[in-house]
């Protein structure tokens, strides 16, 4: 009895699958079939995609490049195409690296000379000699290394 119950749905699952159409009758029920009755609000019904048979908008897309062929695209094809989306992905991962590089050692820089200032304008500086002595900057050397050190931060800190 229950798999004479189960077979029945199966069955009416399956018509409802292969059906073309929808409508409502005139009772409310839900009908499916190949072909509707006349007068009746039809619905079409998307046959199901079948593997291997490109559906109407993938083939509008690949109509869109410039060098589009007719028909679906070979293994080969769709192979050299993923390589060409990883190295593009790949350059721009590359490039957005080396500009995350460039902001972070501009940063740095920027905080370098800042601190650079500070410490030229809070006192007096001092400098080791190449015999390895230490020697004080005189006030006309403070100015030129405070005027070197302001250019530097406003380049660096813009």
């Amino acid at each position: 009895m229950l798999r004479a119950l189960l077979l029945i749905a199966g069955l009416a699952f399956a018509g409802a699958a292969a059906a073309q159409y929808k409508w409502t009758d005139k009772d409310g029920r839900v009908q499916y079939g190949d072909t509707p009755p006349p007068g009746a609000k039809v619905q079409g019904v998307r046959p199901p995609s079948r593997p291997g048979v490109p559906q109407p908008e993938a083939a509008e897309k690949k109509d869109d490049s410039k060098d589009a062929k007719k028909g679906p695209l070979t293994l080969s094809e769709k192979d050299a195409e993923f390589r060409k989306r990883q190295q593009e992905a790949d350059k721009d991962r590359e490039k957005q690296a080396k500009a995350q590089q460039e902001a972070n050692d501009k940063r740095e820089n920027c905080a370098r000379s800042q601190d650079a200032l500070r410490g030229v304008e809070n006192g007096r500086v001092a400098r080791t000699a190449a015999n390895g002595e230490r020697y004080y900057l005189d006030d006309a050397q403070i100015e030129q290394e405070k005027a070197r050190l302001r250019q530097a931060a406003q380049e660096w800190c813009k």
